[in-house]
């Protein structure tokens, strides 16, 4: 039995030398190696306050910029924006009438604006939280945006090339676009 306690003892300290300094002492020397990671990948205007992130998709409903995906989460709607840190999809089966009808709404709202409907423009993601959008989704929304700004195609086709990111790794992933910055960018030209 002090075989069994000793071993027991061993395996406690170990552990806690693991767990209670070596990971709190891993997990801050990364933090300090990689700041704007840590504080959430914040994005600054030209005055220097915060409007976003560029982990966390924002609304634009304004003809004048690019819409993002839809959201079920209003993480960015005034008095109606969800806490902090709520995230996840309306769990509403494909059957669901009220998923069909907000699907037929979306799909409306895009044909009006005349922009061919792209799944990432008609479908939420899973986390409801998802800044980016397809190169085809922005491109879409060029003919729309060209118009209302007085830019031409051409402009707008080097802005979203420049705010798309590339494939997680180069092989993970599809290119995608972050809404937020490609915005920021518009607002600046």
């Amino acid at each position: 039995m002090i075989t069994e306690l000793f071993i027991a003892g061993r395996t406690v300290l170990v552990l806690w030398i693991i767990t209670g300094i070596l990971y709190p002492l891993v997990i801050l020397i990364v933090g300090f190696a990689f700041p704007n990671q840590a504080n959430g990948s914040l994005i600054t205007n030209s005055q220097g306050q915060i409007i976003g992130s560029s982990l966390i998709g924002q609304t634009f409903t304004s003809e004048k910029y690019f819409w993002g995906r839809p959201s079920t989460t209003n993480y960015s709607e005034g008095d109606s924006a969800s806490p902090t840190g709520v995230s996840g999809a309306s769990n509403l089966a494909p059957s669901n009438l009220e998923l069909s009808e907000r699907i037929q709404q979306q799909v409306t709202q895009l044909h009006q604006a005349d922009i061919e409907p792209t799944a990432d423009l008609v479908y939420t993601s899973g986390s409801s939280l998802d800044p980016h959008i397809s190169t085809e989704a922005a491109l879409a929304q060029i003919p729309r945006i060209a118009k209302i700004r007085g830019l031409s195609a051409d402009t707008l086709n080097d802005l979203i090339a420049e705010n798309t990111d590339p494939r997680f790794l180069g092989i993970f992933g599809e290119p995608g676009v972050n809404v937020l910055k490609l915005n920021l960018a518009l607002d600046t030209l």
